[in-house]
């Protein structure tokens, strides 16, 4: 079999996607800035037009230290508090290097609970220079057939911590997931930015 080699290391030709890729763009749908926020919720934008769609998260700063955490809604944002199971890993590296770990994080999990769902396994640093960040995914949420996945990873510094957060589960419902919101555990938003994108 022969073996054929571009010659010319330009891309400056290329003009169109070739055919037979698909797929992993990025389309904004919409921008939230939180100020001294007590919810951040994105009420339109989630529907059939994407099968997945991610929520990027940039320096969320709480007023106290507290948990970031999310909930789905079936009606548009009237009322959050879809049933959930969800698990829950993280990892941790000490500033000083004393210590580090990975392990199951049980007190951030779920299991067919209408509680908002942690995306953090310990709490968010409120000192002027910590925040939060990370992307949340969630799979075909119009589906009328099957429960709603999703997949979370973000970071989180706490007490002179780094902790790299791993969330995933599913809404436990046939119908279609249409509104989502996030908080903190306690207090405000103080600051920081959410990007709904859907991904074609």
């Amino acid at each position: 079999m022969a073996l054929n080699f571009a010659n010319n290391n330009s891309l400056s030709a290329i003009t169109t996607k070739p055919s037979g890729l698909s797929g992993g763009a990025l389309n904004l749908i919409s921008t939230q800035t939180a100020s001294s926020s007590s919810t951040i919720s994105f009420t339109s934008g989630i529907d059939s037009t994407y099968d997945e769609y991610v929520f990027k998260f940039y320096d969320i700063h709480p007023s106290t230290a507290e948990e970031f955490m999310f909930q789905g809604s079936t009606n548009t944002g009237s009322s959050y508090g879809v049933t959930i199971t969800s698990t829950a890993f993280q990892a941790y590296h000490r500033e000083n290097g004393a210590s580090s770990a990975l392990g199951y994080a049980g007190s951030s999990d779920l299991a067919q609970s209408t509680s908002f769902q942690r995306l953090s396994t310990a709490t968010v640093n409120a000192n002027n220079d910590d925040s939060l960040a990370g992307e949340l995914f969630i799979y075909a949420p119009s589906n009328t057939t099957f429960v709603k996945h999703f997949i979370a990873r973000t970071q989180s510094p706490d007490a002179n911590f780094a902790y790299d957060n791993y969330i995933a589960g599913y809404f436990n419902t046939t119908s279609a997931i249409d509104a989502i919101q996030f908080k903190m555990d306690s207090g405000n938003i103080d600051s920081g930015v959410i990007k709904l994108y859907g991904i074609s």
